[in-house]
């Protein structure tokens, strides 16, 4: 054969023929940044000034704060996302930031809270003087109402029984004060449908740490809880508590939007528990604004000066929204809009009954057309506060909804790329295990999900596969 002066290429080695591990895939995917130009200018300059100084991902500021102002803004006004149908919408929001306990979680939520805590102690002083108020009307009531009853006794000893009825029924009782509440942190449902009748807009719960809160839903004990929440995130429905005691308590309109922290580890266990059993109801799915950031491996010192003019930008967004008539509104997409809402739709739905999606995930995408037009009237609202929502409106909530499917991608790949978690928690822990091992091993040791032969025996088939 003629040497045409090219070098044959080396033989191609198979990598187990040397005994040469293959890398194992990534467990965790990627997820996309916080794109600051798809929300409000008020939103985005605030988000920006309050990280420098807090040193954590723009997403907790971002999604704590739309969950904040979609409960004020709660059911004073539905968007309509087809023209025709009376398919309604409350633009309440349910948001989780996920991360470890040095993320900064807890300053992040407090900074993008702090507007609408500033509105409740506001109402709870205005509340404590009308309390006030009332207790010296009341005292005065109770003048009138002894007058009223001797001057019924002299009638009716006259036999002028209506004359009777009629000063009794003069004394006017004052009406007693009720507080405006607009955050929760702790009640039982009976009492959280209480405050929800006394502040029939709606309400935000808000949990620093979500854990317990949805440990105690995952619990055979929570599941009356459990309904009772899931009827709260659509917002608009009724709900009866029939209880011993308390008696039959009726509530008008079950409002309610969510935020909170959480660690990793916590949700874990939630999420694969929502695809088996009695939790694959769709309760995780609703928390639509979960994010689960990278966090920065370094920490540099800022200490900026408070923007007064950044912050009142900021704050004026709830108090305009809190502003707004409770009238029964209904707002719907522009002509321009429209036809983008159905392109997104369309696709989405599409995607979500091809069958190859997890079906957790495809749970979750079902899901987001709620959000998508809960966001487009939040950001309308904020930009112009009007109830035709532009195409702009629409663009920025269609942005932010791909940055929230990458979120979702990564929470729920918990339970899609369990077998390459346990794969590396077994190749991390491989010195516990005897020399050649045997699945069952693994499963006696107890490590987190590997505890059952149905969770430890693929991670360690996987391993084998991959470094043998």
């Amino acid at each position: 054969m003629t040497d045409t002066g090219k070098k044959n290429p080396p033989p191609l080695v198979n990598p187990r023929e040397i005994n040469v591990p293959l890398p194992l895939p990534p467990d965790q995917p990627p997820v996309a940044p916080l794109p600051l130009e798809a929300l409000p200018e008020p939103l985005s300059a605030f988000v920006q000034h309050v990280i420098k100084g807090q040193q954590c991902p723009p997403d907790y500021v971002a999604v704590t704060a739309l969950c904040a102002l979609s409960a004020v803004v709660g059911n004073k006004i539905k968007i309509c996302p087809k023209q025709n149908d009376g398919w309604a919408i409350v633009p309440n929001l349910w948001g989780a930031v996920v991360g470890g306990p040095a993320s900064s979680k807890s300053p992040a939520m407090k900074a993008a809270l702090l507007p609408l805590k500033n509105m409740e102690r506001a109402a709870w002083r205005e509340y404590e003087q009308q309390k006030a108020d009332y207790e010296i009307a009341l005292k005065l009531t109770t003048i009138e109402e002894k007058q009223a009853q001797d001057n019924a006794k002299r009638l009716n000893k006259k036999g002028d029984k209506e004359g009777a009825l009629e000063a009794l029924k003069s004394v006017e009782k004052p009406e007693e004060p009720t507080r405006q509440r607009l955050i929760v942190n702790d009640a039982t449902i009976e009492k959280l449908g209480e405050l929800l009748n006394e502040n029939p807009n709606g309400l935000l719960l808000e949990r620093d740490e979500l854990a317990g809160w949805l440990s105690k839903l995952s619990g055979e004990e929570g599941q009356g809880d459990r309904a009772f929440y899931l009827e709260c995130y659509d917002g608009d429905g009724r709900y009866t508590f029939d209880r011993i005691g308390r008696g039959t308590v009726d509530i008008e309109s079950t409002t309610l939007s969510i935020i909170g922290g959480i660690q990793p580890a916590r949700i874990a266990p939630l999420i694969r528990g929502a695809t088996r059993g009695t939790q694959d109801d769709g309760l995780i799915q609703r928390v639509q604004l979960a994010v689960w950031p990278d966090i920065s491996p370094t920490y540099k010192w800022h200490d900026p000066e408070p923007n007064k003019e950044i912050y009142k930008a900021y704050a004026d967004c709830f108090h305009r929204l809190a502003a707004l008539p409770r009238e029964g509104k209904r707002a719907r997409f522009s002509t321009e809009a429209q036809p983008l809402f159905i392109e997104w739709m369309e696709e989405i739905q599409t995607e979500a009954r091809s069958g190859d999606l997890h079906p957790v995930l495809a749970a979750h995408l079902v899901k987001m057309p709620k959000t998508v037009a809960a966001l487009s009237l939040i950001f309308e609202l904020i930009e112009s506060g009007e109830t035709s929502i532009s195409a702009k409106s629409l663009a920025m909530a269609l942005e932010l909804a791909d940055y929230l499917r990458s979120h979702s991608e990564r929470l729920y790949s918990i339970v899609t790329n369990s077998a390459i978690k346990g794969a590396k928690l077994i190749k991390k822990r491989r010195d516990k295990l005897q020399n050649p091992f045997k699945p069952a091993q693994i499963q006696q040791k107890g490590w987190p999900g590997l505890s059952t032969k149905r969770k430890f025996l693929m991670p360690s088939l996987f391993y084998w596969s991959t470094t043998r």
